[in-house]
Parts: C-alpha cells; sequence; structure tokens
C-alpha cells in the first residue's frame, strides 16, 4: 500500500499541475491516468459499481464522482480530482481540489479549510481513538469556518478492495463509535459546502451535487493505524 500510495500522491501532484483553464475534464483525467499506468498501477475505480469512468473530476457545486468528458476547466472554477490505485493487489485512494485563477476569498477559505480539516482528522488517528474523534475533529474545523460538513457522503477503509468497512463520518462526538486498532487503513475524506451540507445526484447516476449550487470541496488521503499513531500513505 505505501507502493501504491506514492504512485497515487505523485498522479494527484501531476494532475493538479496539469489542470487549467481550457482544458476538459477528459484531458484531466487522462493525464492521471496515464501517470499511474506508466509506474504499473491500475485505476481502481474504472467499472466499481458501474462506474464508466477511470478517474472523478468534479466542478464547482459538484461534491464527487464527477464524471469527465468535454466539458472545459475555466478560470474562476475548483476543480476536484479523486483517483483510487490498485497496486500488486492492494487500494489506496486519495482527493484534491484545486483553485484555477481567481476566485473569492470565501472559496479560497473553503478549498483551505477542506485541507485543514483533513489533516486535523487524521491527527486523531491513534490505537485506542474512535472513527468518533475524527469526525468531531474534522466538523470542528468545518464549524469554525462557517462551512457545513456533507452527511450523505463519508469516508471508508480501503486496502483488500476500493471500499470497506468501516464507513467514517465527517461529523461525531468524541469517545464514541468503534475503537481504531493498530493494522486498520482508512480513506478519510471531508467533504465541506459554502452552503447547505444537502445534496442531489444527478442523472448519471454518479455525480453529486450540492442541493443548493454552492460550490464544494473534498480531500482525502489513505492512512494507516500504526501502533504509536498514524501514517499517511499518499503523501
Amino acid at each position: 500500500m505505501r507502493e501504491g500510495g506514492r504512485i497515487l500522491a505523485g498522479a494527484l501532484d501531476w494532475g493538479k499541475q496539469q489542470a487549467g483553464a481550457g482544458m476538459t475534464t477528459a484531458d484531466l483525467e487522462n493525464e492521471v491516468a496515464d501517470y499511474i499506468t506508466a509506474r504499473g498501477g491500475e485505476l481502481s475505480f474504472h467499472n466499481f459499481r458501474g462506474y464508466p469512468a477511470r478517474v472523478c473530476v468534479s466542478l464547482n457545486d459538484e461534491v464527487v464522482h464527477g464524471i469527465p468528458g468535454a466539458r472545459k476547466i475555466k478560470n474562476g472554477d475548483i476543480v476536484s480530482i479523486d483517483v483510487g490505485v490498485r497496486y500488486k493487489g492492494l487500494y489506496t485512494d486519495g482527493a484534491i481540489t484545486k483553485i484555477i485563477g481567481s476566485v473569492s476569498p470565501e472559496i479560497q477559505r473553503l478549498v483551505a479549510t477542506t485541507a485543514e480539516a483533513l489533516s486535523a482528522g487524521i491527527e486523531a488517528i491513534a490505537p485506542g481513538a474512535t472513527l468518533g474523534d475524527i469526525g468531531a475533529r474534522i466538523s470542528a474545523v468545518a464549524a469554525k469556518q462557517k462551512f457545513s460538513v456533507i452527511r450523505d457522503l463519508v469516508g471508508h477503509g480501503v486496502g483488500y478492495r476500493v471500499h470497506e468497512d468501516p464507513q467514517i463520518p465527517n461529523w461525531g462526538e468524541a469517545g464514541r463509535g468503534l475503537k481504531l486498532a493498530a493494522g486498520m487503513t482508512l480513506a478519510l475524506e471531508p467533504m465541506l459546502a459554502l452552503g447547505s451540507f444537502e445534496v442531489n445526484c444527478l442523472e448519471d447516476g454518479w455525480t453529486f451535487v450540492t442541493a443548493d449550487g454552492q460550490p464544494a470541496a473534498h480531500f482525502e488521503h489513505t492512512v494507516a493505524v500504526t501502533e504509536t499513531g498514524f501514517e499517511i500513505l499518499t503523501e
């Protein structure tokens, strides 16, 4: 998983470098996918439960699972790239959000806060900590900046499959829920919105958008619980 995680981290960094105004979301998908396959990785999202693409590319009010295509990225967009890698039979998962050109200070703060929320959730991980500790840390960061935590979409276990138990909500009560143990591998993925936490799924059956059309941001790491704390596998 460390090896696959390094490939995934490099792919997200490459995608962040390449994403820009004028390219299509399919162009961006190809950049990320080609980076992974050139290094011996497989795109684990492709055909997972019928998902038709290899990489999720979501714009603005699209929270997750955007399907790449002919849409062009524009200045003022925020672009989330979410990708899963299968390498030597094991799975990792990660996501980033990039600002394209100039956006309002509020949207800049949304993206920065979502990244901060991921870091806060990761820092709660240790043997004996609970899933509620993770969610409480994430939601506290969001609440401080007055952003909404998307509730219908959660993090998850990962390792032998794309998605495994447990589900990992991005909110919760400290000290409550499943206790963590060394050896667990978890995909933490806070999704924060500028407006309401409510979401709808589009007719494509995959793309989740904010119900009020306000922007959302998404960051994700695969993290291992160690004997003394945590190790981020997708850095």
